[in-house]
C-alpha cells in the first residue's frame, strides 16, 4: 500500500529500491547507454543550479541578510487573537484577517493540525476553534460544529494540554484550580538544586518564568460567550482521574503537584509579592532590543501578560515595545490573510543561503556574499546571556538565530555561520578571523561533559522538568543532539582542529549514537534524513573515511528509503512511530537534499541513488529556480512542535546540487 500525495494516511510508500536494484540496472544497462545517461544528470543539475542561484540571490535583502517565512501551526494565530482580546486591544481588520487563515487551514474532518498532511490535534483544533467564535463564527456552522464534535470525541477541553486550559482559564473558560501550580518562588531555587529554572531549556525558561506569574495571579476576564460544546459533560468539564502510583514519578510529581496547590492557599504573601517582583523584574532584564524576549512568540506572549498582570500599563515602554515586537510576527499575505511565525530565523538563513551560494560556484568575493558576510559579523553576540550560568568564566562570540535574540546565542547557529564566513572572502579577512577565533572558543567551552553539543546550554539534561504535569507542551530540556553535535565537529574541522582531543571526543560520540539501523537522530529537522544528512558530512570532513563501516551502514540505509521516484522524504510522525516512519514520507526538496549530501560526502558521487535524487530536483524545480514544499521539514520539539522553513525547499537542494557538480571537503568534481 502506498501513501497518499499529501502524506494524509497511515500508509507508507512503496519499498525504494535497494543497492542490489541499482548495482543491477548498472550492469544490464550498456556503458554508452550509462554515459548518456550521466551527462544528462550533469547537465539537469547545472541548470537548476544556475535557476536556483539566481533566484536565491534574487531574494536577499538589500542589508544582505535572507529570511523566509517560519511556518508552524494556528495556534499561534489563534493565541494572538486571545492575547488581544485579554488586553482589551483588539483590531477587526486584523482579526478577519487571522481568522481567514486559521479557517483556510481547517481540515475536511473539521480539525487542525500541526503539520501539513498531519493528523487533527486535539489543543490546535480547541484554540482554533475558539479564535473563531472570538471572530464571531457561529457554533451551529458547519464547519465549527463539525470541529466542536470532533473535540468532544476527543475528550474534549479537559483532554487539551495545559498552555491551551491556561488560555481558556484566563477568560474562565476553564477553573485555575485544575491546573498544575508553577509558583513565583522557584526562582528563589539555588542553581545546584533540583527543578531550578536553569534546569530548563532556554525556550521553555523564558516560558515558564512569566507563566508563575501568571499562575499566582489567576485572572479571570468576562468571557464574551460560553465553550459548553467543547465539554464532553458540561455539568462535569474535568471529571476526577486516578492517580498514578505514588512510586511512579508520574505519581510522585502529580502527589508534588497536590502539594504546590496546597501551598498557594498559605504562601506567605511578602514572599509571594517579592518573588512575583523577582519573576518580573527577571522577564524585563531579558527583554532584548526590539522589545521581544529571546526572538520567539510564546515567551513574549506571555511575558506581556505576566508584566501587565504586574501593574504594568500597556503605554509603558517596555510593554509597547512588546507589543510593538509581537506585530513583526505577522506575515501579510497578497490573498488578505494574516499568518504570525513563532520565530523568525535570518541568522540561520543567511549563514545556510551563504553556504549554498558558496558551494554552488558563487564567487567568494561576489558583492552580495560580502554583504551577507557583514551582516553576519555585525550579528556576532559580545555580552554574556543565560549560558554564562554554566560557564561564567567563558567570553562571549556566538551568533542568535534572530534578528535579536543577544541573551540565548545558539551553538548550531554559531557552527554554521564559521562555515559561511570562511567561505567568503572579505576585504577585512583579519575581521573575520578574529570573529571566527571568538565562536571557536565559545563553541568549545560549550562543550557539553560527554563530548557533544546541545544547542544553547551545556549539560542541560536534568530528567525532572519534562515530568512536571506543567510541562505536557514538548521537550523543556536542551541535551545534545547528534545534528548539533555534527555541526560543531564540521567547522571545527574546517578551521583545522580535526586532532583536537575534544573534536575526537565529538566523533566518538557521534559514531556511538548511531542507530542500529544506520541512521541518525535528527532533533532540529525531521529526523532521520536530517540527522544522517547532517552527520556524514561532518564525520567526512573530520577525515573519517567513506569505507568506514558507519558510513557504510549509513549509505545502505540512504539506499533502502529511497522513495521510487528518486526523492528522499520523511513524515513527521517518526518522532513517534520508527518502525513505520523512519526516512518514510512524500519526496521533499530540502530531505532529498539532505540525503544527497550525506551521500556525497561518503563518495557516492558516482552512484545511481545519488544520479536519481538530482534528477528529481531538477524534475521538480520550478521555472522562477525556486522549489515548492508544502511539508513540515523542521522540528521546534519533536513530534510536539513542526516547523515549516520556507527558505529550506532553496538553500538545500542548491547546496547538494553545487557539491554534486563542484565537490567539496569529501571530494572531486564531477567530469563533464
Amino acid at each position: 500500500m502506498t501513501a497518499t500525495t499529501d502524506g494524509s494516511t497511515g500508509a507508507l510508500p512503496p519499498r525504494a529500491p535497494s543497492a542490489s536494484d541499482a548495482t543491477a540496472e548498472k550492469t544490464a544497462t550498456p556503458a554508452p547507454a550509462r554515459t548518456a545517461v550521466r551527462q544528462n544528470t550533469v547537465d539537469a543539475a547545472r541548470r537548476a543550479t544556475a535557476r536556483a542561484t539566481d533566484y536565491l540571490l534574487s531574494v536577499q535583502d538589500p542589508a544582505g541578510w535572507w529570511k523566509g517565512d517560519l511556518e508552524t501551526n494556528v495556534t499561534m494565530d489563534a493565541e494572538d487573537l486571545l492575547l488581544r482580546q485579554f488586553l482589551g486591544i483588539q483590531d477587526p481588520e486584523l482579526t478577519e484577517a487571522a481568522a481567514r487563515h486559521i479557517r483556510g487551514q481547517q481540515g475536511a474532518d473539521g480539525t487542525w493540525a500541526t503539520f501539513y498532511g498531519g493528523p487533527g490535534e486535539l489543543s490546535a483544533t480547541i484554540e482554533a476553534y475558539v479564535a473563531l467564535r472570538l471572530a464571531g463564527d457561529a457554533p451551529d456552522a458547519p464547519h465549527m460544529a463539525q470541529a466542536a464534535a470532533w473535540v468532544r470525541a476527543e475528550g474534549g477541553i479537559a483532554a487539551a494540554r495545559v498552555f491551551t486550559r491556561i488560555w481558556l482559564a484566563l477568560f474562565g473558560w476553564w477553573k485555575w484550580d485544575d491546573l498544575p501550580q508553577l509558583p513565583p518562588e522557584l526562582l528563589y531555587f539555588p542553581k545546584w538544586f533540583p527543578l531550578n529554572i536553569y534546569d530548563f531549556g532556554c525556550w521553555a525558561r523564558q516560558t515558564i518564568v512569566p507563566l508563575t506569574i501568571v499562575s499566582a495571579k489567576r485572572p479571570v476576564r468576562p468571557a464574551p460567550f460560553a465553550l459548553d460544546e467543547l465539554h464532553t459533560d458540561p455539568r462535569r468539564p474535568n471529571p476526577p482521574r486516578p492517580l498514578a502510583p505514588a512510586t511512579s514519578w508520574d505519581g510522585l510529581f502529580q502527589r508534588l503537584d497536590k502539594a504546590l496547590h496546597v501551598y498557594h492557599k498559605v504562601a506567605l504573601p511578602g514572599l509571594r509579592r517579592a518573588a512575583m517582583r523577582s519573576a518580573a523584574r527577571w522577564i524585563v532584564e531579558r527583554q532584548e532590543n526590539d522589545g521581544c524576549w529571546g526572538g520567539i512568540q510564546p515567551p513574549a506572549v506571555y511575558s506581556v501578560i505576566a508584566l501587565h498582570l504586574c501593574g504594568y500599563d500597556l503605554d509603558h515602554p517596555v510593554l509597547r515595545a512588546g507589543l510593538d515586537s509581537l506585530d513583526r510576527f505577522a506575515v501579510w499575505r497578497e490573498d488578505g490573510t494574516r499568518m504570525i511565525e513563532a520565530c523568525q530565523s535570518p541568522v540561520w538563513d543567511t549563514c545556510l543561503a551563504t553556504i549554498a551560494l558558496a558551494d554552488a560556484g558563487v564567487p567568494a568575493d561576489h558583492p552580495q556574499l560580502v554583504k551577507a558576510a557583514e551582516w553576519m559579523l555585525a550579528e556576532q553576540i559580545d555580552r554574556p546571556g543565560d549560558w554564562s550560568v554554566k560557564r561564567p568564566q567563558l567570553p562571549s562570540g556566538g551568533w542568535g538565530f534572530e534578528f535579536e535574540n543577544d541573551n540565548y546565542p545558539d551553538i548550531d547557529d554559531t557552527a554554521e555561520v564559521v562555515l559561511a564566513l570562511r567561505r567568503v572572502r572579505h576585504p577585512d579577512p583579519l575581521r573575520v578571523d578574529a570573529a571566527v577565533r571568538r565562536a571557536v572558543r565559545w563553541n568549545l567551552g560549550m562543550q557539553s561533559k560527554n563530548g557533544a553539543w546541545g544547542a544553547f546550554d551545556v549539560d542541560n539534561t536534568s530528567p525532572f522538568p519534562n515530568r512536571l504535569p506543567f510541562c505536557d507542551f514538548g521537550e523543556v530540556i536542551d541535551p545534545p543532539s547528534a545534528d548539533v553535535t555534527a555541526h560543531v565537529v564540521e567547522m571545527l574541522a574546517d578551521v583545522g582542529r580535526t586532532h583536537d582531543p575534544r573534536t575526537r571526543r565529538a566523533i566518538a560520540w557521534l559514531l556511538a549514537e548511531q542507530e542500529p539501523d544506520g541512521s541518525w537522530f535528527g532533533r532540529w529537522g525531521t529526523n532521520y534524513l536530517y540527522g544522517t544528512g547532517s552527520v556524514l558530512p561532518a564525520l567526512a570532513a573530520a577525515g573519517v573515511p567513506g569505507s568506514h563501516p558507519a558510513v557504510r551502514r549509513a549509505v545502505r540505509w540512504l539506499e533502502r528509503v529511497q522513495n521510487d521516484d528518486g526523492g528522499w522524504g520523511e513524515d513527521q510522525r517518526s518522532y513517534q512511530d520508527k518502525e513505520r516512519w523512519a526516512g518514510r514520507g512524500a519526496s521533499t526538496a530540502s530531505q532529498t537534499a539532505w540525503a544527497l549530501m550525506a551521500l556525497l560526502a561518503a563518495g557516492e558521487r558516482d552512484s545511481e541513488p545519488v544520479r536519481r535524487g538530482v534528477r528529481w530536483l531538477a524534475a521538480t524545480q520550478r521555472e522562477d529556480g525556486s522549489w515548492d514544499e508544502p511539508y513540515f521539514t523542521g522540528t521546534g520539539f519533536p513530534w510536539d512542535f513542526s516547523i515549516n522553513y520556507h527558505l529550506y525547499r532553496q538553500v538545500f537542494p542548491l547546496t547538494a546540487l553545487g557539491r554534486y557538480l563542484g565537490g567539496g571537503p569529501d571530494g572531486a568534481p564531477v567530469e563533464s
